[in-house]
């Protein structure tokens, strides 16, 4: 079934991402916009525990879900690097730079992989396992504070999301190699 409440979450989080888009650029305060990404970021876990619990798996879903949120993520990041006002607290925009590019090519390497082992039969191999969920869960965290803005109350929110993204880009690395561990066998030339 096409049309179930953890389908129609995913596809709300699919249409946030435009709203996203549209109110970071808006003159309003960077707690509605992290509001926004957090709203979808809860729909994320709410969708999946729906499934189980309701027995409202689908095959659409399951293709759906996670292109949703690398879009959400990758799009953001794209906005997050073009504001070169934002995101130059700690190391500088390059440094900011490099590791959204290298949270962007994880997900488009290992959804690569998990495609080509789902042709191998093998799909099981490189299933989301608990250090991409503690990833996933650090980024939407990182990604919510920066776009809050500077300060909230004198708490330097923009530095402690930065902080946390690059944590969010080392565990973005070390489960790429988990999964990259897991399907070496399949990988390598024989």
């Amino acid at each position: 079934m096409l049309w179930t409440i953890p389908n129609l979450l995913t596809l709300l989080r699919v249409g946030l991402i435009p709203v996203l888009v549209f109110m970071y650029y808006l003159p309003i305060s960077g707690l509605y916009v992290a509001g926004v990404f957090l709203l979808a970021g809860l729909t994320d876990w709410l969708d999946g525990y729906l499934a189980r619990t309701l027995a409202q798996t689908s095959k659409f879903g399951e293709f759906l879900d996670p292109v949703a949120d690398k879009l959400m993520v990758a799009v953001v990041l794209v906005l997050l690097v073009s504001d070169e006002f934002l995101v130059s607290e700690l190391f500088g925009s390059q440094m900011f730079t490099v590791v959204a590019a290298i949270v962007i090519g994880r997900e488009i390497a290992v959804s690569a992989l998990r495609e080509w082992m789902a042709e191998l039969g093998n799909r099981g191999i490189v299933a989301v396992g608990f250090v991409g969920k503690i990833k996933t869960t650090s980024q939407f965290i990182a990604i919510s504070l920066l776009l809050m803005g500077p300060e909230v109350e004198g708490f330097p929110v923009l530095i402690c999301g930065e902080l946390l993204f690059y944590v969010a880009g080392g565990l973005t690395l070390w489960s790429m190699v988990v999964y990259l561990k897991a399907a070496w066998p399949d990988l390598r030339d024989q």
